[in-house]
């Protein structure tokens, strides 16, 4: 059995990814995979960087990302617009045999649309299960793994798992997928209860 920590839109807040990986270790993770926006929001965006080097986390591309990338296009000497150039779209891995896929919002490559599957009170919505029942029939993996749209989920949909970790920062929440049992268990951070949906324009942007 493999463990695979889960985070994504860390949004430049380094203490809940602190505690995911602290999370993690405890766990005995053997990959962790971030699912882009490492930029955005929060102010620490230094710190998260290096937290997610110093622990090997596989990390890509999201909107915010390139946001920052370009609204900063003269520093292009700077340590942080360097890791963030070169983060890749997707990923794409076979772990214990299962096709795994990674990208920030929906597949192929983008980083804007995404995912909505609950409702603003955290529930199924299933004509977004049809919807997307449609759109992923040909998508041939066993695992996709997406955020964007701080939502948290994992759903059995047209034959792949997909799974929203959520925000790290918003909905305080990170997961664990197991493989080759295909099976995935979320955690609470920063003290604070899950929250399934963030930001259906009722909630205040962070700004400092």
């Amino acid at each position: 059995m493999t463990l695979i920590g889960l985070i994504s839109d860390v949004h430049a807040t380094p203490e809940p990814v602190a505690e995911a990986l602290a999370i993690f270790s405890n766990a005995g993770v053997s990959h962790v995979f971030c699912a882009g926006d490492i930029a955005g929001y929060m102010d620490k965006l230094d710190e998260t960087i290096k937290l997610l080097v110093e622990n090997d986390c596989q990390t890509i591309m999201g909107n915010h990302d390139l946001l920052h990338i370009d609204h900063h296009e003269d520093d292009s000497a700077d340590n942080v617009i360097t890791f963030l150039k070169h983060l890749p779209a997707t990923i794409e891995t076979i772990i214990e045999g299962k096709s795994v896929y990674v990208v920030h919002a929906q597949p192929p490559d983008e980083c804007h649309g995404g995912i909505k599957l609950l409702d603003k009170n955290g529930q199924i919505q299933t004509d977004k299960i049809a919807l997307w029942t449609e759109r992923l029939q040909s998508f041939n993996h066993d695992v996709l793994i997406v955020d964007h749209t701080h939502q948290v989920f994992a759903e059995v949909i047209a034959d792949t798992l997909v799974i929203n970790p959520g925000s790290s920062v918003f909905n305080h929440c990170c997961a664990i997928l197991r493989l080759p049992e295909m099976t995935v268990e979320t955690f609470s951070l920063s003290g604070k209860q899950i929250e399934k949906t963030w930001n259906w324009g009722e909630h205040v942007i962070y700004r400092k």
